[in-house]
């Protein structure tokens, strides 16, 4: 199911409003804005602007100075534009050669408020020298509503585990796309990482949705 049939969905992040502009009649799930990025950027949001670091939970893992990101199968841009207006300076934004039409229009689009264009890269998980092109590990890996067809989990935890550092995490939007594609990749997530799961009530208020969730994955060491 889409987020929204609109064409545009607006976004303010740290008093900055972004635009994107989907194409819903495309046959790419990454030309659409999915809810997960919108819960994954709000998140981080509420977190960085509370005003007490000592009863807050993440003020480490927020930190964004001087810390490397990527983002898997990014789509239109929300979860990575998100982030580097609350800090995270250093990202590449990428996905496959048919959605980078669209995630450019998106760059350009929102280049006033973001103030430059940022990186993108093709990248097809399975593809090792696209990865290593990269140049991991990163500090953070970000991923939002990429877990929908079983053929990708495995290439998913896969380009996750060698694109993380052994310090690093993995924000990962989620919800459930196909029953199948969920319990593969939850059986073989645990085998590789190390699962925190947000409290629904730590989720920004106004972008708490009941079927999103947030993880925190760290590698097992």
């Amino acid at each position: 199911m889409r987020f929204t049939d609109s064409p545009v969905i607006d976004l303010t992040v740290n008093n900055s409003k972004l635009s994107f502009h989907q194409d819903n009649g495309s046959m790419h799930v990454g030309t659409t804005v999915w809810p997960c990025s919108l819960v994954l950027v709000k998140f981080a949001e509420r977190w960085l602007s509370s005003t007490s670091t000592t009863d807050n939970p993440y003020a480490t893992l927020l930190h964004f100075p001087n810390k490397r990101a990527v983002e898997l199968g990014t789509g239109c841009g929300v979860a990575a534009m998100g982030l580097y207006l609350l800090g995270l300076k250093d990202v590449v934004l990428t996905d496959i050669a048919p959605v980078m039409p669209a995630l450019k229009h998106n760059l350009k689009r929102n280049k006033p408020v973001l103030g430059k264009m940022l990186k993108t890269a093709q990248l097809h998980w399975t593809n090792s020298d696209q990865i290593k092109a990269l140049k991991p590990p990163f500090d953070i890996v970000i991923a939002a509503d990429v877990v929908y067809i079983e053929e990708s989990v495995a290439p998913l935890l896969a380009a996750m585990e060698s694109m993380v550092s052994d310090t690093g995490v993995v924000l990962l939007g989620y919800q459930v796309r196909s029953p199948e594609a969920h319990l593969l990749f939850w059986e073989q997530c645990n085998r590789i990482f190390d699962v925190e799961k947000v409290p629904h009530d730590h989720l920004h208020p106004e972008y708490a949705y009941e079927e999103s969730d947030m993880y925190i994955l760290r590698k097992k060491l």
